[in-house]
């Protein structure tokens, strides 16, 4: 008898172990299909770089997928310009946010613009997508006025989008100057054809009543005599009559 119940103890003892198997099996199992189930709120990761996304995900226990890559203005190379889903939507752990990530801005081809006028040039960088940067100016015989004579960066030189190109430009050959000769007292008759025959421009002459002086001489003048001058400068005058 002894022996016939120390059997039947012993499978009652396997018994029990193979319920509690099962039962912490099933526990274990069903706990993980609870995690699994398990709903956290999206961040928001745009603008951050991946490796910047990936840490703030893995601590709420979701993954990050690259779904692509796009030219930007506003948004860094290497930064998160879209996500999916949005910042603030729930979703189950384990799964993964996908994104696109930024290329920086575009880039663009320098085009050729030395010897164009100024006004070309410009159009011509509006159409490839770039803008007129510091303008300098200088006179020279080479080139005519408002030709572009040197540009930076040059002709072929890749940049991003939006980037500004410098000019030289040139103001055509230097004017000569002269001086204004003092012509109070002359005679206008004698003093304004010499003028315009050495290619100064009297713009206007104008008669005033002058009590004391003859007809026809001059009183008064602009620019004033020893006064600086160019060709192109107009020159006026006062006559008595």
């Amino acid at each position: 008898m002894g022996k016939k119940y120390s059997w039947w103890y012993l499978d009652l003892i396997n018994f029990l172990l193979i319920v509690l198997i099962f039962f912490f099996g099933g526990a274990v199992i069903s706990s993980q299909i609870i995690l699994s189930d398990e709903l956290v709120y999206v961040p928001n990761i745009t603008g951050k770089t991946v490796e910047e996304a990936r840490t703030e995900l893995q601590k709420r226990d979701l993954g990050l997928t690259i779904a692509g890559q796009q030219f930007s203005d506003e948004v860094g190379r290497g930064r998160i310009i879209i996500q999916d889903p949005a910042a603030g939507s729930r979703l189950k752990v384990n799964r993964s946010i996908s994104v696109i990530v930024s290329s920086g801005q575009e880039s663009v081809v320098v085009p050729e613009l030395t010897g164009k006028s100024l006004e070309q040039a410009i159009s011509i960088l509006k159409q490839t997508g770039l803008n007129r940067g510091f303008l300098t100016q200088i006179h020279t015989p080479q080139y005519p006025a408002g030709r572009i004579i040197a540009q930076y960066p040059p002709a072929g030189a890749v940049l991003e989008r939006n980037s500004a190109i410098g000019f030289l430009v040139s103001q055509g050959e230097r004017e000569k100057t002269y001086l204004m000769p003092d012509l109070i007292g002359r005679k206008v008759e004698r003093a304004v054809p010499r003028l315009q025959a050495a290619g100064f421009k009297v713009e206007d002459i104008r008669h005033v009543y002058y009590p004391g002086l003859e007809k026809g001489v001059i009183v008064r003048q602009n620019p004033p005599g020893g006064y600086p001058i160019q060709k192109r400068n107009p020159i006026n005058l006062e006559v008595s009559r």
